[in-house]
């Protein structure tokens, strides 16, 4: 596995992903990233991390994983899982809620939440914004990981093959996370 360090703000890249805390002295989340991820400029002070994960044949896109950490706000776990499901919708009309999964687990005392759901992708373009995407299957993976510094969130969608695809490197992801 190979993988990137990056402080936010400095753009270092090393061995593992490391992120910290906008207060140092509060820590900073690391985390193996996956051989064949590709990093991407952020594209909002919200978002400390972006990486690529490459389609699989068929697939027209790539998917991507997007890492959020709002200074330790960002709100409950319950509500961003209901947020990411609500962002996907169902060609039979049911609630996302129902074909969604969520997993916990431990990881180096870290409480570690995962969501999955299958579906249309159908969250709004930009925050506020009428337009929605409308992205027949696809598959949203996300993660909550709880830290003495407030929660990170980790948010991976695209085409749901290619998804399944990195399915194993997301989950090898979240068992690497450390907080020091």
């Amino acid at each position: 596995m190979t993988g990137s360090v990056v402080r936010v703000g400095m753009g270092l890249w090393l061995a593992s992903f490391l992120v910290a805390s906008p207060a140092a002295a509060q820590g900073s989340l690391r985390f193996d990233t996956p051989a064949g991820w590709t990093q991407v400029d952020t594209s909002s002070p919200m978002r400390i991390a972006e990486f690529g994960l490459p389609r699989t044949i068929g697939d027209v896109e790539d998917a991507e994983l997007v890492v959020y950490y709002f200074g330790g706000d960002g709100g409950a776990v319950g509500a961003n899982l209901e947020r990411w499901t609500n962002q996907m919708r169902q060609e039979d009309g049911q609630p996302s809620s129902d074909v969604a999964t969520t997993t916990r687990f431990e990881v180096s005392n870290l409480t570690v939440t995962v969501l999955d759901v299958p579906g249309i992708y159908a969250a709004q373009v930009q925050p506020g914004s009428g337009m929605r995407y409308y992205k027949r299957g696809y598959r949203l993976k996300a993660a909550v990981v709880e830290t003495p510094s407030g929660p990170y969130f980790f948010k991976l969608i695209g085409p749901g093959r290619t998804v399944e695809s990195w399915e194993s490197d997301f989950a090898t992801l979240l068992e690497s996370v450390t907080f020091e």
